[in-house]
């Protein structure tokens, strides 16, 4: 097969700050909508998910605020870096993700940004239920619990 393509499946942009903010419910893989200059970026790893967001605006999904970099070989036909990208999701699923999305308390979260086999940028994104302050400060003591477990064990 392809034995000197370059591997860039090792692409695996998550948002950190997702599980901590919000308990998810339920995850889908949607694909992205892009552009040439966005998926070179993509390849190089400079994009981040912090501060995005998902909306359902007349049956698509729209990824917001998603910070792509520029391409630093591009020339002016450059993408700008938080320009709105549409996912890419069959219609039973959009029909779900508007269905819980309309609920109090529920919001759609980018998770993780990844290259698949076949060399297609792929978002997986949840239907998540904000958590509360004290659901927060209950995470916090469940990692610090685990890491003084994981020292005990390791020495």
């Amino acid at each position: 097969m392809a034995a000197n393509k370059p591997n860039s499946n090792n692409i695996n942009i998550k948002n950190r700050r997702a599980t901590f903010d919000y308990e998810i419910v339920e995850t889908f893989t949607a694909g992205i909508v892009l552009t040439g200059t966005e998926i070179k970026s993509i390849r190089q790893g400079k994009c981040g998910l912090t501060d995005t967001y998902c909306m359902v605006i007349n049956g698509e999904v729209w990824v917001k605020n998603m910070y792509i970099a520029e391409y630093s070989y591009g020339s002016y036909n450059n993408h700008t870096t938080h320009r709105d990208r549409k996912l890419l999701l069959n219609c039973k699923e959009i029909r779900r993700i508007a269905k819980e999305n309309l609920q109090p308390g529920f919001s759609i979260v980018p998770l993780r940004l990844f290259i698949n086999e076949r060399g297609l940028a792929k978002l997986v994104i949840a239907i998540a239920r904000g958590k509360k302050q004290f659901d927060k400060r209950q995470s916090i003591k469940e990692r610090e619990d685990k890491r003084t477990i994981d020292r005990m064990f390791k020495h």
